[in-house]
């Protein structure tokens, strides 16, 4: 049986006692197992998996907005009768988008990225055997692994996917019979999305408890990583606001199957009046942003964690302000519930309440932009290793700068008229929330893949697929902005039905090519990827000579993490190239009275008895060279 012990600092740890019993099968090993960091691999195979299906469905759409009046035969013989002649029906085009967008925000960047390094990291990096919870942690991977069948399921219903927009505005989403995606489509949609919360919930009640109260014997709060910080408040960021949007659906489905109407009013289709009385798809739309905009942060906040933690070990610096670091990423995680209103401003909102979301909206960059000089203050005179991992962490810094610059138009309630639902708002949030976020998941597959498989992936590889993957983002996303500020409207299904929108064919066939060399070096990552789970180069206990807790456990992986007694941490996790110090590294489960000659006074904020040591070793010192 599995002993707890209470320390008298009042943590709660796994002792040496723990042991599990059970005999070990395939189902429970690698179908059902409750271990953190099988759990942690399964997220990730099935996040990359989604993101690839999401990938091919952008690629299809493309080439319909590149060449909407060419037929290509193949489509028909790949999608049948969702591509008549060869071309995209435009419902389908429409379930396309909206089934893309809902993968990459939900499936790949939330529960592909968090639901990974959460499982991975919080154990490892706090110091317990696992979760606070494992078989609620293998519950929330089943839910999303069963939300993902469902929502991909719906390419098999005959009317297709639903095709509301990854954001499911009534009525679209609330009238079965507007558009054949709003059919069963819709329905098997909002089924996956409530599984998908439902993993989402247990996940991060699973997060916040590990955080709380397994962290090991001298792992206090200022000694966590920042991946552990960022993991932890996205963990409560995402409990607060996934409920809502239940709630949302919930109105949704009474009102697409009972009759009622929450959003619905004065509907009238095909000549003919509904009865429909006294709803408002506005509420939805209060609904779906309150957790909408938490929902940025909830894909942003894990990718920044993992980009500050890959920065300084490939700075060989400290990270620069961690104080300032953990303070903004709390900052974000309380602004964020009270900036909704921006997604809105021409919804007919009252003028002063748009000029609160403006104002917060802006208020929110700030903790943004200290984190943005922060990176780069770290990175500034390091002794930078451009490993693959640290490639793709800069670019996260890169997207995040370029992106989030053009929030502050879109900020803007007077400048959103003119700009909201246009290309330009495609261009902002697929940079600074797209580009952004899958750039720090990579940094972090790079970084922790000898850590999950016992194996170095290829670097060369690793540097093709940056190269081709950063100059593709950009290529593809910047020109948007232009045809945003040209007043292009998104979610349009051929852009020569109007004369004003011809002009921008051309950029499209470009945008299209560049969507298309980007894949190619997807492609190329997932080779390197598979290949070295099985052939890489074998790896060393700590190959990139980081200080935090993952790196002292055994290479061999088993349900428990350390044999024996769980490492002791005394300082915190960003000791790099400390002057006096015999290495660049000093470990966390480095005592000070092993490291004498480069103590600070504030090493010992919290330990006078090390303090006097200290000071006793240093008078001593002294007292030697005087004799000298």
């Amino acid at each position: 049986m599995s002993t707890l012990a209470v320390h008298d600092h009042g943590i709660v740890h796994h002792e040496e006692g723990h042991e599990h019993h059970h005999k070990a099968t395939f189902l429970n090993t690698y179908v059902f197992s409750q271990d953190h960091k099988m759990i942690a691999k399964q997220f990730l195979v099935t996040g990359i998996t989604m993101a690839f299906i999401a990938m091919t469905l952008s690629i299809l759409f493309r080439i319909q907005l590149a060449y909407p009046d060419k037929s290509f035969p193949l489509l028909e013989t790949l999608l049948g009768r969702f591509a008549p002649g060869g071309r995209l029906s435009p419902s389908f085009y429409m379930s396309l988008v909206t089934i893309h967008g809902t993968i990459m925000v939900f499936f790949v960047l939330t529960a592909g990225l968090s639901g990974t390094f959460a499982n991975l990291l919080i154990p490892l990096q706090v110091g317990a055997r696992d979760m606070a919870s494992p078989f609620v942690n293998m519950l929330s991977y089943w839910f999303f692994l069963i939300a993902s069948i469902i929502m991909l399921s719906s390419f098999l219903v005959q009317k297709g996917p639903a095709s509301g927009g990854w954001t499911v505005y009534p009525p679209l989403s609330a009238l079965p019979k507007t558009m054949p995606g709003s059919g069963e489509g819709m329905t098997l949609w909002l089924i996956s999305m409530v599984c998908f919360i439902g993993s989402s919930l247990m996940g991060g009640i699973n997060y916040v408890s590990t955080v709380l109260n397994m962290r090991t014997k001298g792992m206090d709060l200022w000694k966590m990583p920042l991946t552990v910080w960022a993991l932890f408040l996205t963990a409560i960021l995402g409990v607060l606001a996934f409920p809502v949007l239940v709630a949302g659906v919930v109105l949704l489905i009474f009102d697409r199957s009972f009759g009622t109407s929450f959003y619905l009013s004065d509907i009238v289709i095909a000549g003919q009046v509904q009865p429909y009385e006294g709803g408002s798809p506005i509420l939805f739309q209060h609904l779906f942003w309150f957790l909408g905009h938490p929902e940025v942060y909830i894909v942003i906040m894990p990718a920044m964690g993992i980009s500050s933690e890959v920065i300084a070990v490939n700075s060989r610096k400290p990270i620069f302000g961690y104080h300032a670091m953990v303070y903004s990423l709390i900052g974000i995680t309380v602004l964020s519930f009270i900036v909704w209103g921006h997604h809105m401003f021409v919804t007919g909102m009252n003028p002063f309440l748009g000029g609160v979301f403006m104002i917060t909206t802006l208020i929110i960059a700030v903790p943004s932009a200290v984190k943005t000089f922060n990176w780069l203050a770290t990175l500034w005179r390091g002794n930078i290793r451009f490993t693959p991992a640290m490639l793709f962490a800069i670019g996260m810094v890169s997207f995040f700068i370029s992106g989030g610059l053009t929030g502050i138009f879109l900020g803007n309630a007077a400048l959103d008229i003119n700009l909201h639902d246009t290309y330009f708002v495609v261009a902002h949030f697929h940079l600074v929330m797209g580009s952004a976020a899958i750039f720090g998941m990579l940094a972090g597959v790079y970084h922790w893949f000898p850590k999950m498989f016992r194996r170095m992936m290829d670097e060369r590889l690793g540097y093709l697929h940056f190269w081709l993957t950063f100059i593709g983002a950009y290529l593809v996303f910047f020109p948007m902005h232009f045809m945003g500020l040209d007043g292009v409207p998104r979610r349009y299904y051929a852009f020569t039905e109007f004369e004003s929108m011809k002009r921008w064919l051309t950029v499209n066939v470009f945008i299209t090519w560049s969507a298309i060399m980007a894949g190619l070096g997807q492609v190329a990552f997932l080779y390197n990827f598979i290949h070295s789970i099985f052939w890489g180069k074998k790896t060393v206990q700590n190959p990139w000579n980081a200080n935090t807790l993952e790196w002292t456990a055994p290479i061999e992986h088993f349900h428990g993490n350390w044999s024996g007694e769980i490492p002791t941490v005394y300082r915190w996790p960003y000791d790099y190239s400390k002057p006096g110090a015999e290495e660049d590294f000093i470990p966390q489960t480095v005592p000070f009275s092993q490291t004498m000659s480069s103590n600070l006074p504030h090493d010992f904020e919290d330990n006078p008895a090390g303090l006097e040591q200290q000071t006793q070793w240093t008078n001593t010192q002294k007292a030697k060279e005087e004799v000298k």
